[in-house]
């Protein structure tokens, strides 16, 4: 039995670990790649394995850097199961059709261009209606508990603390009379999160495979970024601009909102406008709602109060694209929550177009932004961005609030690892260079344990 690493090796995202027991194979996550061009023209490489000879998926959540191959793979042959836990199987729905939807528009601009060269016209990765046979071989798991899915291959998701229904995923693998057990991280997140317990303990493991985007930073303080977002919104107040925030439509919006209900009064946001301007993030909040049960206490709390999550009195869900454009009519006042998170696309672009080059215009970074992205560029102080092929100069205000990140940093990360009371051998992905290899450090400085930085298609014994 072996491991194979595939994708998340050199990056954040595109996350995909083949693995190979008792004559079958599966994979851990099937993730898009993301970021610059020609980053996410390697989507469009060839699997480095036959999608027929996979005998399961076991995904650990929804964000499409985890997900986003999943069509593809079934549209190229795979028939297998792909397991989830439930809250990641109903998200699921509402994450790939999205997908879909861009991966469309995307190809149609492409081929606008091309046509204009005389260069041959190309298919979207997948379409939306390849996402219905996807959804069907999706197989919802609780939290906690453990399945024989393949012989000699047991599966238990551990609540991961990300987003809703994010695992860490334990597998139980029996050779020969061997067994090997693997601890896959996921994407782990902060503890104290709102909404979202913190990270499930796991004390036993043979192997770990371990996310470590943040293996080399501190996120700020859990109070001090909450006073540093209502020192945002009253200058934007002040200085009569819009504020955008650039978010996740899972897990990133939904906290977003909770805080804004939370500091309702604080922030005095009865001045303001608040659009939730992201028809997945709006359907991804009604799933929230109906997932209780894996609240942490504070969350619970306040949904006996109310009902509706978050609860704000100026909230206004736009679906249609004409609720959308209005919101560009507003030339102050307006807080626009919008996808994508790291602007690489969606409806945040076209809110960017109307006020990146307005003074008092604001604009609030709330999650890891992936090299190459817009969101990058402007994290890194460039004065001049392209958007949709125009030109615009950087003229509002940007902020970085990392503190809001839906990602472990340094020492959460240390804190988890310690958990254990085995000494597993450790494998570091889903990281740039830096941080992997300062992770890697600190686990062998403070923990003494074995660690590897494995790279594309290197393949590691059990």
């Amino acid at each position: 039995m072996h491991i194979e690493f595939y994708g998340a090796t050199s990056g954040v995202t595109g996350s995909c670990h083949i693995l190979r027991a008792n004559g079958h194979t599966l994979l851990l996550d099937c993730g898009l790649i993301q970021g610059r061009r020609e980053e996410m023209e390697k989507n469009r490489i060839p699997f480095p394995f036959s999608p027929q000879e996979i005998s399961a998926v076991i995904l650990s959540h929804g964000h499409i850097d985890h997900s986003g191959r999943l069509p593809l793979l079934v549209k190229q042959g795979f028939t297998g199961p792909i397991y989830a836990q439930n809250a990641t199987a109903d998200l699921l729905e509402i994450l790939l059709q999205d997908a879909a939807f861009l991966q469309e528009k995307d190809a149609q601009f492409e081929n606008k261009q091309r046509l204009r060269s005389n260069q041959p016209l190309i298919e979207p990765l997948y379409r939306v209606e390849d996402t219905t046979a996807t959804l069907d071989r999706v197989v919802g798991l609780r939290y906690r508990e453990k399945r024989t899915i393949l012989p000699g291959i047991q599966l238990r998701y551990q609540d991961a603390g990300h987003i809703l229904g994010s695992c860490s995923v334990e597998i139980w693998l029996n050779e020969n009379g061997r067994e090997q057990k693997l601890v896959f991280s996921g994407d782990l997140g902060q503890y104290d999160t709102p909404i979202l317990n913190d990270p499930a303990v796991i004390a036993e493991a043979d192997h770990l495979i371990i996310e470590t985007t943040y293996g080399n930073r501190l996120h700020r303080d859990r109070q001090s970024t909450i006073d540093e977002i209502g020192q945002i919104i009253n200058d934007a107040a002040h200085q009569r601009g819009n504020l955008l925030i650039p978010a996740f439509a899972i897990g990133r919006s939904q906290e977003i909102l909770y805080y804004l209900g939370k500091y309702y009064e604080q922030w005095n946001l009865e001045r303001w406008q608040v659009f939730l301007d992201s028809p997945m993030a709006i359907r991804a909040s009604k799933i929230y709602w109906e997932y209780p049960h894996l609240y942490d206490e504070e969350a619970t709390r306040l949904r006996r109060q109310v009902n509706e999550m978050p609860h704000l009195k100026n909230l206004h869900l736009t679906q249609s694209p004409q609720e959308s454009m209005a919101i560009n009519n507003i030339k102050s006042g307006a807080i626009i929550i919008s996808a994508s998170g790291m602007l690489t696309g969606g409806r945040i672009l076209h809110h960017l177009k109307h006020n990146i080059s307005r003074s008092g215009a604001h604009i609030m970074i709330v999650g890891y932004q992936a090299n190459g992205t817009l969101g990058r560029r402007l994290v890194d102080g460039e004065t001049e961005v392209t958007i949709h092929g125009d030109e615009y100069r950087v003229k509002a205000k940007i902020h970085t609030v990392g503190g809001l990140s839906a990602h472990a940093d340094r020492e959460d990360l240390m804190r988890w690892v310690g958990n254990f009371k085995t000494k597993p051998s450790v494998h570091l992905v889903h990281g740039e260079p830096e941080a992997k290899q300062c992770f890697e450090d600190l686990l062998k400085s403070r923990l003494d344990l074995q660690t590897t930085i494995p790279t594309p298609g290197e393949v590691f014994e059990l």
